[in-house]
């Protein structure tokens, strides 16, 4: 795996895990004006589309059937995904006090253990499954059904009728009657997964930039993706924010990391990222129930707060990315004779 995409993971991870750190500081302590440092929620943009290249990263040139592509995601997605799930269900019925965004909902649960979009009960408003960041998952396990099925076609048909069946959805989604299905999956955010593909297979033709412009489409992609977040609404996303994270993730697979030194505590928070990214908001409740007992008043001091948050957000991801992730034996392999 190309290491850049490890850096990237682990960016775009932390970068939600600040954007919900600010959202804290906003909703808790109404004193500190927080909303002028609410940044980071791009963070999942970047994720979509590095998705959608590190699936056909992974897929190009290779025999795999759609039940085994399936077999490697749900084993990759879901296990941790359930147990989070099913542990904010239960914390929401014995202590509902400690959650402010859930309640528990038997519907509601189910919904989010299948990946199905479904009104948060906590605020009908908003769809959003038990675990509130897992309605990116949402999307994901949709892209890898979508993705899944187009695998026994030829690669050279395989983008295309992707576009196609995307833009059937989409279009369908607008034209139907509302609904929380229609809703959700009618949002044009699911075209980043799309353009993350595109990026993969101009990758595998070797369509590169010259390392002098992959520095700058990096460096452009992460400004633009800042102030857009800054000047843009999220509905406007799939372009405003989506462009950017484009350019990013084109930088920056085209240049050659294998020449600059590895950090490797960077990479191995990539390792890392889905634990982070699952495990957050639990960190950040416990957190907030901290500052409520403790004299300091961590949520008084928000750059103790946010740097809190991101330092045990980190570690707590790390050590359920430990826990969960079964360990490899590496085979020893002979030296061949010179």
């Amino acid at each position: 795996m190309l290491v850049q995409l490890q850096y990237l993971r682990a960016v775009a991870a932390l970068m939600v895990v600040y954007f919900h750190a600010i959202l804290q500081l906003a909703k808790v302590n109404p004193a500190v004006d927080a909303t002028a440092f609410l940044y980071g929620e791009t963070g999942v943009d970047i994720f979509f589309v590095l998705s959608g290249f590190v699936m056909w990263l992974t897929t190009s040139g290779r025999a795999m059937s759609p039940s085994d592509f399936a077999r490697r995601r749900i084993r990759r997605i879901v296990p941790l995904y359930w147990l989070a799930t099913l542990f904010s269900a239960a914390v929401a019925l014995v202590a509902p006090s400690l959650l402010k965004s859930t309640v528990f909902d038997l519907p509601h649960l189910i919904a989010s253990l299948m990946f199905l979009p479904w009104a948060n009960a906590a605020d009908p408003s908003t769809i959003t499954p038990v675990v509130v960041p897992g309605w990116t998952l949402n999307y994901e396990m949709f892209f890898y059904f979508v993705f899944a099925l187009l695998l026994p076609l030829s690669e050279a048909r395989r983008i295309p009728a992707m576009f196609a069946v995307f833009a059937v959805i989409l279009i369908a989604c607008r034209l139907l009657p509302e609904t929380t299905a229609t809703r959700f999956y009618g949002q044009p955010i699911m075209l980043e997964f799309l353009a993350g593909v595109v990026l993969g297979w101009l990758y595998g033709q070797k369509v590169l930039l010259p390392n002098r412009w992959a520095w700058a489409a990096l460096a452009t992609g992460f400004v633009f993706l800042f102030v857009n977040e800054a000047l843009m609404p999220p509905e406007s996303r799939f372009y405003a924010w989506g462009i950017p994270a484009i350019f990013i993730i084109c930088g920056a697979v085209s240049i050659d990391f294998s020449r600059l030194p590895v950090l490797g505590w960077l990479n191995y928070l990539g390792d890392c990222s889905y634990s982070i990214y699952i495990t957050h908001a639990f960190t950040l409740a416990f957190l907030r129930v901290a500052s409520d007992r403790l004299p300091i008043g961590i949520l008084q001091q928000p750059l103790l707060f946010v740097v809190l948050a991101l330092v045990l957000s980190s570690v707590g991801g790390a050590i359920v990315h430990e826990i969960t992730t079964p360990r490899r034996k590496v085979a020893a392999v002979s030296r061949p004779p010179a």
